[in-house]
């Protein structure tokens, strides 16, 4: 076991054993997870047979109904989804260019697969912290077969245009004359901020992904959603590369078990989290973005070097079962890390005083030389 495994789970464990977690949840064991998926199955259920049947076509339906799409396809990761319905794109409209943020996953997170294994190209918005804007969209100087819009744009700070804003560069993206595909990995959270239902995202655009894992709690799994044309070619290319797996009933399952738990709560993790980021931006040298957040998930910066604050939130945890926020990263700005928080049920628990009597504990284990 390499040197980074063993502080994994080092840190895991000491984030399990917590009473206290301001980011972040408690990690289920195996067994707390196969108890989860258990209490989600429905009677009499049969499993799957490559994608056919069972608790699949069940999770299939239900969020095609919640995203009021036409119909879905579940897929084994969100890349080889977002994969697929970028291809459909390019096929459809003739266009091998995809129009994206620079932040956005597939060129941060998801190794180039879009061009080393489907041959399409990038025409890049403006880069920056914060969402493409519709003149942005209109002056891209080429043509493009799929606007890519990711909502929230995570590696920009899980940020979100407003409604009107989203409106109009899907407009502009129409008047391109391309299709508009929604990277929702995060989709749930982001109705607050839109003050609209995911429907109402679903009936801008032409596909749509959602995850079924992040902000769901569920093991692993994506979903792609939209029109009868797009889930026949998407079931045509996952079988091509390799996601039509034997049985997906596990994720399934426990996508379904987020869907009845956690996507109801969502609403209160995002209210909550705008308390814990004004609270953690009273913090002396601390930054939080945006302010308010406009996700339950939120960026935050303090004046001190990442190992020396990873240090500090492993040692609160394992001496006083208080977890603060961990994965800290050294930035371009020597002496200022950064990490993502995330709001979720443990810190619903937590008022601002408790929040801030916390980070005055995990300061107090941070070297101040």
């Amino acid at each position: 076991m390499s040197g980074q495994q063993a502080e994994r789970l080092r840190r895991l464990a000491a984030l399990r054993g917590c009473d206290v977690v301001l980011s972040g949840a408690r990690p289920a064991t195996v067994g707390e997870r196969l108890d989860a998926m258990r209490a989600a199955l429905p009677e009499d259920t049969l499993p799957d047979v490559y994608g056919e049947g069972g608790v699949v076509e069940h999770v299939e339906h239900r969020i095609a109904d919640l995203l009021g799409a036409e119909t879905a396809v579940l897929f084994p990761t969100g890349t080889m989804a977002q994969q697929v319905a970028l291809r459909h794109g390019a096929e459809v409209t003739g266009r091998d260019a995809v129009a994206l943020h620079p932040l956005s996953h597939p060129l941060v997170h998801e190794r180039d697969a879009y061009a080393v294994l489907t041959g399409l190209r990038a025409a890049r918005t403006p880069d920056g912290a914060r969402f493409p804007t519709a003149e942005e969209v209109t002056d891209l100087g080429e043509p493009f077969g799929t606007l890519l819009l990711e909502l929230p744009l995570r590696d920009a700070g899980f940020l979100l245009p407003t409604w009107n804003e989203l409106v109009a560069v899907v407009d502009a993206g129409r008047a391109r004359g391309a299709r508009v595909h929604v990277d929702g990995a995060r989709l749930w959270e982001s109705t607050v901020h839109l003050g609209r239902p995911a429907p109402a995202v679903t009936a801008l655009v032409d596909s749509v992904y959602v995850s079924l894992y992040k902000s769901l709690g569920g093991v692993s799994g994506a979903v792609l959603a939209g029109d009868p044309e797009l889930t026949g070619y998407a079931r045509a290319w996952r079988h091509r590369y390799g996601g039509t797996v034997f049985q997906q009933w596990p994720a399934a399952l426990a996508a379904l078990h987020g869907l009845d738990h956690e996507l109801p709560r969502l609403p209160g993790y995002v209210a909550h989290a705008r308390l814990v980021a004004e609270t953690l931006a009273t913090i002396p040298g601390a930054r939080v973005f945006p302010a308010p957040p406009h996700t339950h998930q939120f960026r935050f910066w303090l004046p001190y070097p990442a190992d020396a604050l990873n240090d500090a939130a492993l040692t609160l945890a394992e001496e006083e079962k208080a977890w603060f926020v961990g994965q800290w990263r050294d930035t371009d700005v020597p002496g200022l890390a950064l990490a993502e928080v995330t709001v979720a049920d443990p810190a619903l628990e937590l008022d601002a005083d408790q929040i801030s009597d916390l980070a005055a504990r995990f300061l107090h284990r941070v070297p101040t030389n």
